[in-house]
This record gives C-alpha cells, structure tokens and sequence, in this order.
C-alpha cells in the first residue's frame, strides 16, 4: 500500500477519543483474546502427552487431577472447554464493543460532513454533483469507523503472533524459524497487491458515484424526462454506465480473491514444512507428539494471523482511499465566515446601505460593479433588470450568501462581514422565485420559519399568506405530506406556503425574488394581496422582471451589465428616458414588440398573465444594449445616494437587436 494513505490514517484518531472508554475495552478485550489464543492448544497438548503418553504434568496440573489418567482426561477435557467458552464469550464482547465504536465513529464523521456541506458556499454546490456529495457523505464516511475498529484486530494479530513464535521458539527453535520461510512470500505478495488494486479502487469508487449521480438526476429531471419521453434513454445510460460499473467491481473482486489465494496457498505450503521436519523431530526423540501438535496449532494459528494482516492490508487501503474522498469534503473551506471577533447583530431598525460594491465570480470579473445606495428602514425597493444584470448577485450580498471583492453592506450602519452569520441570517426573510419546500408536512414546512411557533401560530401565517382556506380543505389538512419539492400541490400554492414561512419568522429584511413570476393572473391577485401584509413595517428588496410586482415599491433600482444606472421612484424613472421607461413601455404595450417576440408571448399590462411578462423581458433582458458603453453623465440620483452616471441607453432598431444579447443568468 503506498505510503501517502497513511497520511489519512490521523483522521481517525479524534473521533475514537470522543468515546476512550469504549476504545479502552476494546483493547483490553483485544489482548485477552490474544492471551486465550496462546491457551488455547496446551488443553490437547495435556491431553496427548499426561494421558496417551507418558510424560510428566505439572505440578499443579496434579494437584487438581491427582495423578490418575481419568482425572487428567477431566482437567484436560474440562480446560479445553472453559477456555474455549471464555474465547467465545470475550469474542462476543470484542464484537458488541468494535460494532458500537465503528457505528458511533462513522456517525459523527458522517454528521460532520453533513454539516460541514451545509456551510460550503452555493459556488462549491455548483461544480459539485449532488450525487457525489452524498455518495462521500452516505457511504464513504463510514470508513472512518471501520478503520477505527481495524486497528484493534491488526493489533491483536501482531500481538498473538509474536507470543505463538516466542513459546514455539522454546519448545523447539528449528521448527519456529522454519515457519518464518512463507513471510517474505506474504509481504512481496501484499506490496504487489497494493500498488496494482489501488488504481482500480478508485477507478470503481469514481463509477459508483457516478451510478449514484445519475440516480439523483433523472428522479430530480424527472418532470422533463416524461415530457421528452426519454424514460427509455435515461434507462439506457444508467444501464450503460452501471454495467461498466459493475464489471470494474467484479475484476476488482477476482484479484482481491486471487490474492487471499496466493497468501492461503502461501501458508498451507508452510504447515506442510511444518509437518514434514516436525514428524521427523518427533522420531528423532527431539520433541514429543503433544509438543508437535502445539507448534502446528500455533504454526497454523500464526499463519491465521498472517493472513488477517495481509487481507487487513487491502482493507486498510479501501478504507483509506474512502477516508481520502471523505476528507476532501473537509477541506473546502466556506467562502463566507465568521469573522474571530465577530458581534451579534442584535436589534434590528432595518436600514441597508451598499457603499461601492464589486463582486466578481469565478470567471466573471463584472457580475457587480461599483454598486452604491442607501435605504430607509420600512422602505420597498425593486430591482430590475436585463437577465444577467447582477440582481440575484446583490441580493445574495444581503444575507451573506457571498461577500464583496470590494466595498461593503451595511445593516443599522453595521458592516455584515464584523457580525455572525447566524444573526444576519435570523434578521432576513427569502420568498425565492421558485418555492422551495422539503418532503414533509405542511406543517413542518411552515414551522421551518420558526421551529418553535405553536401550531396556532403556524396557522395564523397561513392566514397571513392567503394559505389557510386551501391547506384546510386537503383531507388531513396542515399534516398533508408534500411531495418531492412540494410537487402535490400547485405552484402558486407553493409560494403561498413560502410566504406563509416568511410570515412565521417575521424577519425585519425581507427579499421576494420574482415570487409572482411563474403564476397565473388570478393567483398573482391572491400572492400580491399576501405580499403587500408581508411587507407592513419590513425593509422589502423585490426582484422583478413583471413591474406589476413593484405596485408597493417606494423606489426601484435599475441594474444593467452589474453597474446600477438608475434609482428612483417610479414617476422618476418613467420621466427619464432610461432603461426603466424602455422596460416598462414594452411591458405596458405602449412600445410595439417586434414580429418574433410579439409571437413569443405579446405585450403585457400590468397584472396580465405570467408567460407574456417572462417572454417579453426575457427576449428583451441584455438585448438593448449592445454591451456596456463608457458611462456619461446622468440624471441626478435622489437626496443622500450616490449613482454612478448611466450608460446610454440604446433603442432597438429591429427584432435583430432585441435578440442579439447575451442571457446568462448570474445568480
């Protein structure tokens, strides 16, 4: 086995020091079944020699047998018993005590990688399959445990190896050295069995990840899957990709197996030497038959060892390429922490001020730049924009999913990165554009807002959020269990019971990212009454491509190639010939859409149903410009906020240039 694993090895150790009595027992029940090993042949020995032949007992094996033959067949039957009994008996312990370390151990590793993957930042989430992550998490991790618990065994082989080869030494050194000859065969063969499997342990670990990975991803695509009628392609893949797995298991299993054999043959090849020159020394008068009999049960019991520490070996390089994996998990670091001297927030007023903020990602230099504004506590403002503006960017500053290259927010004039992430997030409230909700009641899934709101004041959020007269009518109402992502009930229910979430943890910032942009006219009605409650007496960022959504908004920040080119309040920014007014006019119907995107879905009143909305500003988003032109001097910004100057906007001239722009979205 290489020796860079070894370096893995240390993982192991703080977790079995959280449980030392239980590592304690199952040492010392380790060398006392090493011990009963030793004893475990001098009861046939006794037997052999005091009794079929015509040697000499002990001393103190007469005083308990007497000296007649029936006595010491009594002892010697009765010995071999209880010291057999008294093995079983340790062994059933040694197992009790190694079973409940190794399961304690790999639960506590396994606990932290769970929580430790929770704290990883959305950007390490994003390189990552999900199916990778629980396959380290799920099955890796519980190598851990079972290297705490190896240990043990290698010990206890090492340990009744060195005592059997001392006492065969005393009853006859030629024989003793003679069963050393297999070891150089059993170590050569163990290093070559290292060097040539571990490439093909990782090489299976990686497929059986992957078979995980595509398990997690069709039953996550599986709405798509249906609608394209790909469930036989999928089928294909999965089975294309699970038998090049299974394979690859099955030419691992025949080596392992092929090396057990080579030790196995190794060491009948020794006690066959063993019984040779020992039947030899018996004729010779060197040695009696009883002795004969003890040094083969110890050859053999030797050789047991032996091969325990060979097969362990391979074990051990399993278990250690899994704690590699495992381990890897460990070492990403979050991207956004606590600071060391960190404060909490305390009491919020909820005022938020951004003072020149960039944000670049991994590969995108400009996703915000130089952003800067300052809001009231209590105040409503959107934000809007072309796809790819950087809105979901800023948003993500405010709870601290990520942290500014450069500049800074602000809450209450306290600048969030001095401040615990706990007490950030506790202060703010997410309506996503899509309602996340887990597999469980509806109950549960309200009461995530606050877990320990009474069920009168879950359903009081329900009323809140519209969600009450729908959630009663389900035939076990607030214990109706959700499907997959909430997928038993309807989308704008969805939302309703997000915000009825929101409602419950009554955070003093509030964020509605698109919540009306995937809902019908008449549900969009019901989200936007629920809404406006919500937002009494909350510091409310809405995100929005539908304006109608910023009916409530006291001003509205407009973003466009990461850099905020306008703020204001409404009438502001539809007197000034900006992007706003361009957004809004197409919106509005009061500029006519091109053919092709007229097609796609027409204008949209504020109000009207949501696939227009969508359309029409997802053809529109980065498409009115051409990229970002030098900035020039702009309209005033309002009373205490720095903006920096707008670019120009331009108007299209034809369908070409509402369909020409870039549309990643930066989320």
């Amino acid at each position: 086995m290489k020796r860079e694993y070894w370096k893995y090895l240390p993982v192991v150790f703080p977790y079995v020091l959280r449980y030392k009595a239980l590592a304690a027992v199952t040492a010392l029940l380790t060398v006392l079944g090493a011990l009963l090993a030793l004893a475990q042949p001098w009861p046939l020995a006794l037997l052999i020699d005091g009794v079929l032949g015509s040697q000499h007992v002990p001393g103190y094996v007469a005083s308990v047998g007497g000296n007649s033959r029936s006595g010491l067949i009594i002892v010697a039957v009765v010995a071999g018993f209880l010291v057999t009994l008294l093995a079983q008996v340790v062994g059933v312990a040694n197992e009790y005590a190694t079973t409940k370390l190794d399961q304690r151990v790999s639960f506590d590793f396994r606990s932290d990688l769970f929580a430790h993957c929770q704290q990883l930042s959305q950007g390490f989430h994003d390189q990552t399959t999900i199916g990778d992550s629980m396959y380290r998490i799920n099955f890796e991790a519980k190598a851990v445990g079972q290297m705490s618990v190896a240990l043990a065994p290698l010990a206890e082989s090492v340990l009744t190896l060195v005592g059997m080869f001392v006492v065969a030494c005393k009853i006859d050194l030629t024989l003793a050295l003679i069963s050393l000859v297999v070891v150089p065969f059993i170590y050569f063969s163990t290093g070559y069995y290292g060097k040539n499997v571990e490439p093909r342990l990782i090489a299976v670990r990686t497929l059986e990840a992957r078979s995980l990975t595509m398990v997690n991803d069709a039953f996550s695509m599986l709405r798509v899957v249906t609608a394209f009628n790909r469930q036989d392609h999928e089928h294909r893949l999965f089975r294309e990709q699970g038998a090049e797995a299974v394979d690859a298991r099955v030419r691992l299993t025949v080596r392992q197996t092929l090396f057990s054999m080579a030790v196995a043959v190794s060491t009948a090849a020794g006690i066959a030497l063993i019984l040779g020159f020992g039947a030899h020394a018996v004729i010779d008068h060197r040695i009696t038959v009883g002795a004969l009999t003890v040094i083969l049960a110890y050859v053999h019991s030797m050789y047991s060892p032996l091969e325990a520490i060979s097969s362990t070996m391979g074990t051990f390089q399993e278990h250690l390429i899994s704690i590699r994996y495992a381990q890897e998990l460990l070492l990403n670091e979050p991207e956004v922490t606590d600071a060391s001297d960190a404060v909490d927030l305390g009491h919020v007023h909820g005022s938020v001020e951004v003072r020149d903020v960039s944000f670049a990602y991994r590969g995108r230099p400009d996703a915000l730049q130089g952003v800067s504004f300052s809001v009231a506590a209590g105040e409503a403002v959107g934000v809007v924009g072309p796809t790819g503006a950087g809105k979901s960017t800023l948003m993500s500053l405010l709870p601290r999913f990520v942290d500014p290259s450069s500049g800074g927010v602000f809450i209450d004039g306290k600048d969030l990165r001095g401040l615990t992430l706990r007490s950030v997030r506790d202060r703010i409230s997410i309506v996503h554009q899509e309602a996340l909700l887990f597999p469980r009641s509806i109950r549960e899934n309200i009461r995530y807002g606050r877990i320990d709101a009474t069920d009168a004041e879950i359903e009081d959020a329900a009323r809140a959020a519209n969600a009450h007269d729908f959630i009663s009518a389900l035939p076990r109402g607030y214990d109706t269990e959700l499907g997959e992502l909430g997928a038993t009930v309807s989308g704008g229910e969805r939302q309703r019971l997000a915000m009825a979430r929101a409602f419950l943890k009554d955070a003093p910032i509030l964020i509605l990212d698109e919540p009306t942009s995937s809902i019908d006219s008449q549900t969009e009605a019901v989200i936007l009454d629920a809404l406006d409650r919500l937002m009494v007496d909350r510091t409310t960022f809405i995100v929005a491509h539908r304006l109608s959504t910023l009916r409530r908004a006291d001003r509205i920040l407009v973003l466009d190639h990461g850099r905020l080119i306008q703020f204001g309040t409404r009438d502001q920014l539809l007197a000034d010939e900006g992007l706003y007014r361009i957004l809004h006019d197409l919106q509005s119907g009061a500029t006519p859409y091109p053919a092709d995107v007229s097609a796609a879905g027409g204008a949209e009143s504020d109000g009207a149903g949501s696939d227009g909305a969508e359309s029409n500003s997802a053809e529109w988003d980065r498409s009115v410009t051409a990229g970002p032109p030098p900035p020039i001097p702009g309209p005033a910004a309002p009373s205490g906020v720095w903006v920096p100057p707008p670019p120009p906007i331009f108007r299209p001239a034809s369908s070409t240039a509402l369909t020409r722009g870039v549309t990643t979205d930066v989320r």
